[in-house]
This record gives structure tokens, C-alpha cells and sequence, in this order.
């Protein structure tokens, strides 16, 4: 469960990266391990103030630029909707009909062209998450020499860069079973199968991202669209990492079992379509409490 504990006026909390506006302390804090990823804080005519790590990191700023499923403009969209495509991508690519009637060939291109939206996807989340401003309720500006800033005291860092690293490596895989398959015979024309370590880096990502939300280990909030997309998300890294494992080939040139990597691959995309397309309506969602603009009006 999350862990909250009370901390000292004037501390300064070592782990967490946020800076609180001169005459405001902190009462409460939680997260995993050494990452903060909740605090209480009171402003100095007495309000209470909520921060969530990823509350604060998909709104920087009071409101929201354009509507929920329209609007360009915005980091946010545009990571839902990348990811969204590439996982439509892999759904459709594992998907044993589509594969029969376009060939091997086609279907690896289709692999490879997900992979791609996959990973503008996760470059522009790790973005979002290195170009999070660190003053609460201050100016927000993004400069892409942020991206160079280590920031491991950060678990949304961790989660964001881990996950580039994962699809950087299955642009290389599905790039590599294209480029074999084109020389290949037919009969030992090669498909992309997940392999075991972008499958790793998924599941970590995955697995930090859920347990910033939950401020910890587990939580139960079904209420909650971020608990959901968090949920979804690390389910489909679970499927491509059962994927991973049925796909390995024995000593006699066999997969371990064919179905359950086409299923494992299928289930996993699905979940990260629905993953992504959750992110939409979560830019534009609202809670004043845990907004800092609008807590510090």
C-alpha cells in the first residue's frame, strides 16, 4: 500500500524534485521506496494543496488546449493518439487472418510501422516527463536540454526512459525480421515475435508507471481513469512478456507454442490501444484539489 509519512516544516524532502512556493510547508508524503510521488502541502493562509506525480505531470497548467479527442496542439494527444495507432498496429499484426492473406512480408511491415508510432510515442512521453516543470503553480516551459538531465530520483523518469529503450529495441527487431524475411525463402520466412528483453523493459516501465499512481505497491481505485490506463497498460506488458516466453524456439526449430504468442501479442496491443486511448480524456479531466494553478487563486 502507499506509504505516507509526515515530514518537517522546514525539510527539504531528499528524494522528491518538486519545489513548493516560499511559505508553504509540507505535511505528508508517499510513494515507493526512495520516489515521492504524493505530498500534502499547506499554503500560508492555511489551505490544503494535493500533489500527484502524474496528476502534475499530464497538467502543468490550470485547463486544458482544445477538446478531449481533438487537439493537436497538446504533448498529451498526441501520445495517446501515436500510441493508440501503434497498438492498432500490433493488434493487426498478430491477428493469424491479416497475416494469411497479406503475406509475411506485409505483415512485418506492419510490425515495423507500429513499432515506429511506438516509439515517437514514447519519445515525446519521456519529453513530457524530463520537461516537467519543478516549481508548484510556477511558469511552465519546456527546453529539450532537459532531456539530458538525469533525473533518477524521479520514478516517472525511470518509467518514460525505460520504456524509450524498449521500443527503440523492438524497432530494431521488427526492422531486422523485415530485412531477413525479404532475402528468405517461403518456407522459412521469418515473422516478428516479442522478444524477451523489449518485453523486460515494457513490463518495468509499466510496472513503475503503475505503482506511481498507486503511491506504492497496489491500490484499488477503479474510480480513477489514470488507475485504469496504469492497469490496462501493465496487463498488455504481461501479455507481451508471456508472448516473449512462447516464442522461444527450441532445439528442433519450433516455437514453444505459435497460438500463444499470436494471443499474447494480440491481448498486449489491445491493452495498449485501450491504454492509449484512455489518455485523451485523462488530459482534459478535472480535480481542483490536486490542480496548483487553481489552488494557488
Amino acid at each position: 500500500m502507499a506509504a505516507g509519512r509526515r515530514v518537517d516544516d522546514n525539510a527539504r524532502v531528499k528524494e522528491g524534485y518538486l519545489r513548493a512556493p516560499a511559505g508553504w510547508s509540507r505535511r505528508e508524503r508517499g510513494g515507493l521506496g526512495p520516489f515521492v510521488t504524493r505530498e500534502e502541502f499547506v499554503r500560508a493562509d492555511g489551505a490544503r494543496v494535493l500533489w500527484e506525480s502524474r496528476w502534475h505531470r499530464k497538467h502543468p497548467q490550470a485547463g486544458s488546449e482544445g477538446s478531449t479527442w481533438w487537439a493537436p496542439r497538446t504533448i498529451p494527444w498526441w501520445i495517446g493518439v501515436l500510441f493508440a495507432i501503434g497498438s492498432s498496429c500490433f493488434a493487426v499484426g498478430a491477428f493469424p487472418p491479416y497475416a494469411n492473406a497479406v503475406g509475411t512480408t506485409a505483415d512485418n511491415v506492419t510490425y515495423f510501422v507500429g513499432s515506429i508510432f511506438f516509439t515517437t510515442a514514447a519519445f515525446l512521453q519521456y519529453f513530457e516527463a524530463a520537461t516537467t516543470p519543478r516549481l508548484l503553480g510556477g511558469p511552465h516551459r519546456r527546453r529539450f536540454r532537459q532531456l539530458f538531465d538525469v533525473q533518477h530520483h524521479r520514478i516517472d523518469w525511470w518509467a518514460s526512459l525505460i520504456q524509450l529503450v524498449g521500443t527503440l529495441w523492438f524497432n530494431r527487431t521488427t526492422l531486422s525480421a523485415l530485412v531477413v524475411g525479404l532475402g528468405a525463402s517461403p518456407s522459412h520466412h521469418p515473422v516478428w515475435r516479442p522478444d524477451a528483453f523489449g518485453s523486460i523493459c515494457f513490463l518495468v516501465s509499466s510496472w513503475l508507471a503503475w505503482a506511481e499512481e498507486c503511491h506504492g505497491v497496489f491500490a484499488w481505485r477503479p474510480r480513477d481513469l489514470s488507475w485504469w490506463i496504469t492497469f490496462v497498460n501493465l496487463v498488455g506488458s504481461i501479455a507481451f512478456g508471456v508472448s516473449a516466453v512462447a516464442s522461444y524456439v527450441k532445439p528442433n526449430g519450433q516455437l514453444v507454442s505459435l497460438a500463444l504468442t499470436n494471443l499474447g501479442t494480440f491481448i498486449g496491443a489491445l491493452c495498449f490501444l485501450v491504454g492509449g486511448l484512455l489518455l485523451l480524456p485523462e488530459r482534459t479531466e478535472g480535480d481542483p484539489a490536486k490542480t496548483p494553478a487553481l489552488a494557488l487563486a
